[in-house]
């Protein structure tokens, strides 16, 4: 996720290594810190590829700075990781986040909702942290107050994401322009298999 992250940023604009360094520590948070070594060798094995091009202009003190911009090969990669994530960038919550960052380069609205989709699928399949055989354990199911409490967090993020993705993937339906209707409570059945139960 990191190539997407750099590549992202940069299509916003040229960047200096430090600003472009701030920027995916801030997207990936404390869960996730960028060190220099991983951010450098990656924005290096991206200029190999051609994906980014880096310039030199001076800096204070006479220390030269490095602007990385994005090439059109760059923002080609960028769009096909878009609209083709793999998986496991669905799945995992900080992955598909780094995605949802960018999803508004996607030019192609459809292309856009089609990841949407991906992601709502997801969360809509029955899951726990915690199983009795291939069965997953409903919080109340559990004795363990901070085993119930990590379902039930993790019930209401996922309420939530889903809430807001058929928020969003309705505006589909009434047309780009269109205003999306209100966000609809799930019913019974989508309450009984959704993800984090």
């Amino acid at each position: 996720m990191l190539e997407v992250a750099i590549l992202g940023f940069l299509a916003d604009g040229p960047l200096h290594g430090y600003e472009l360094r701030r920027r995916v520590a801030q997207l990936s948070g404390y869960t996730r810190p960028v060190s220099d070594g991983s951010l450098y060798p990656a924005i290096n094995r991206m200029l190999k590829r051609g994906l980014l091009d880096r310039r030199v202009e001076p800096g204070s003190a006479a220390v030269q700075r490095h602007v990385l911009s994005l090439t059109d090969a760059g923002r080609a990669e960028l769009l096909q990781r878009l609209r083709k994530p793999a998986d496991h960038e669905i799945t995992d919550a900080g992955r598909f986040f780094t995605i949802l960052a960018f999803l508004s380069l996607l030019p192609d609205l459809a292309d856009q909702h089609a990841v949407l989709r991906r992601r709502l699928e997801f969360l809509e399949e029955p899951a726990s942290f915690f199983y009795q055989g291939e069965r997953p354990l409903r919080a109340q199911e559990i004795a363990d107050p901070y085993r119930r409490g990590m379902l039930r967090i993790a019930r209401a993020t996922s309420h939530a994401e889903r809430a807001w993705l058929h928020e969003v993937l309705a505006t589909e339906a009434d047309g780009a322009g269109g205003q999306a209707p209100p966000a609809r409570k799930p019913g019974a059945e989508e309450q009984r298999y959704s993800r984090y139960r």
